[in-house]
């Protein structure tokens, strides 16, 4: 379960906002959502007051606004509204990494044990037709979000990265992902000139997107089909029948929550999902003489198998964005403001890419920010859906929620029409775990893990050919999946 150029920021700050920046000429633009929005978007109207609809859904990133679009289209009476407590995309919709990937947001093998195999091979294609069906949506709605579908180079960068490359190609096959190729280091390199690879493969079922285009695009639409989306009407709890906000009560048969890192401020849900951050940066644009030297031609987005993972993209603006999880979380399920991010991590995150790509060392960083996922107790995202009282909910994605929200969204649409498809069985269908510990545990739980793979990094950087024992036992004590 996260830019502005530094002589020229294109990053454009609204006058009322600059007393909460303190940014010179020669640093990045911290926070301000993201580098994805190049100004803030003007607000739309807040609930004027309490009305009725027939299906009121609470939150507009991909999880709400992908589900009000395939509702409407399914059936264009329905009177569906939309809740939002800032703007479309202000979380992780419009801060993350930008894969349009067929990520599964859980462990396969576990949720293998619990509802079977081939079921879990079904969700794992379901999740790569996913990755075309946002780009055909993308195409027929008239939405520019900037999709190359490149595929995903994946890294390893000392041997025991490669021993964890070579499982991860043998999982993917094992769960019959098509189209897996495995590369030399030499292959790799010729894709992009990465320093230090020992092995690599390219998984093909991920494109590239802007992540705010998308989101700003899919409102866009949604409302054009006739429904209402309502922003800076935070809602303050959720009940049989009806969504409360400090402007109003939506009430309606059926009330769907989308609310994914933020589920953690509603009564009752403080423990349900871990908020955990995830940082990133942008460069300045990268000139073209130097992409010469980069390659990153297939615009492929790029991650490695570190335990401290980074994931990148090469930008439509041709600039390089990375990210991490320098501090994954905040005591007491606090959310960050507006994006805001520890100047250290905009240095470890610099200093990630500049071991990646020592080219790169003398452009400057335009832009840091961080955004919040949601991470359940068992690592596994849920769609569900109770026909008794209407409440239906999805998310728990793990940070691999750019394709598994439309996938969700229209499980979602067939569980709230009482449709039985192959969506609706699905193994996340219904899913449910048990609640994050209270603080302090958590907090020192989920400190400890990320200091135990820091550590477990370090010590595999020294060569040996395993994983590190440490990352293992923090695996299982974290149940994170492997």
């Amino acid at each position: 379960m996260v830019s502005a150029c530094t002589a020229a920021p294109t990053f454009r700050v609204p006058a009322r906002c600059c007393h909460n920046l303190s940014v010179s000429i020669n640093a990045p633009v911290n926070g301000q959502v993201s580098h994805w929005f190049d100004g803030l978007p003007r607000p739309r109207a807040p609930l004027p007051g309490s009305r009725d609809a027939d299906v009121c859904i609470v939150g507009a990133g991909y999880t709400g606004l992908w589900t009000a679009y395939y509702l409407k289209r399914a059936d264009p009476s329905l009177r569906i509204v939309v809740l939002e407590a800032r703007f479309a995309g202000f979380g992780a919709s419009g801060r993350n990494g930008g894969w349009l990937s067929g990520l599964v947001p859980g462990d396969r093998e576990r949720m293998a044990e619990q509802y079977g195999h081939d079921r879990v091979v079904a969700w794992q294609r379901a999740l790569n037709d996913t990755v075309d069906e946002v780009i055909d949506v993308a195409a027929r709605e008239s939405i520019d979000a900037g999709i190359v579908k490149g595929g995903t180079l994946e890294v390893a960068r000392n041997p025991a990265q490669a021993s964890r490359l070579a499982a991860a190609i043998d999982a993917e096959r094992h769960w019959q992902v098509d189209g897996i190729e495995p590369l030399t280091a030499d292959e790799a390199r010729s894709r992009i000139r990465i320093d230090d690879v020992v092995a690599a493969y390219l998984n093909p079922h991920c494109a590239r997107i802007q992540p705010a285009r998308l989101v700003r695009g899919l409102a866009e639409t949604v409302e054009r089909l006739g429904v209402d989306i309502y922003e800076r009407s935070p809602v303050t709890e959720i009940s049989t029948g009806r969504a409360t906000t400090g402007r109003g009560t939506v009430t309606a048969p059926v009330v769907l929550r989308a609310t994914e890192g933020f589920t953690t401020g509603l009564p009752g849900l403080k423990r349900r999902w871990l908020p955990m951050n995830s940082s990133m940066i942008a460069t300045d644009p990268i000139p073209a003489q130097l992409w010469h030297t980069i390659g990153w031609q297939g615009r492929q987005t790029l991650g490695d198998t570190a335990h401290g993972f980074f994931y990148a993209q090469r930008t439509v603006d041709d600039r390089i964005a990375i990210g991490g999880r320098s501090v994954p979380y905040r005591f007491g399920s606090r959310i960050d403001r507006d994006g805001r991010v520890p100047e250290r991590t905009i240095a470890h995150l610099r200093a990630t890419l500049h071991s990646l790509l020592p080219q790169v060392a003398d452009v400057p960083i335009a832009h840091g920010w961080c955004g919040v996922l949601a991470v359940p107790r068992d690592w596994e995202a849920t769609v569900d859906f109770d026909r008794t009282t209407g409440l239906g909910w999805a998310g728990g994605y793990v940070g691999h929620g750019v394709t598994a929200t439309n996938l969700a969204a229209r499980t979602l649409t067939d569980l709230v029409l009482d449709r039985s498809t192959p969506l609706t069985a699905l193994p996340w269908v219904g899913h449910r775990c048990r609640g994050w510990e209270p603080e302090p545990l958590r907090w020192l739980g989920v400190r400890g893990m990320y200091l135990a793979y820091k550590a477990a990094d370090w010590h595999e950087s020294r060569g040996g050919p395993r994983t590190s024992p440490i990352a293992v036992v923090a695996d299982k004590i974290a149940g994170r999946p492997h």
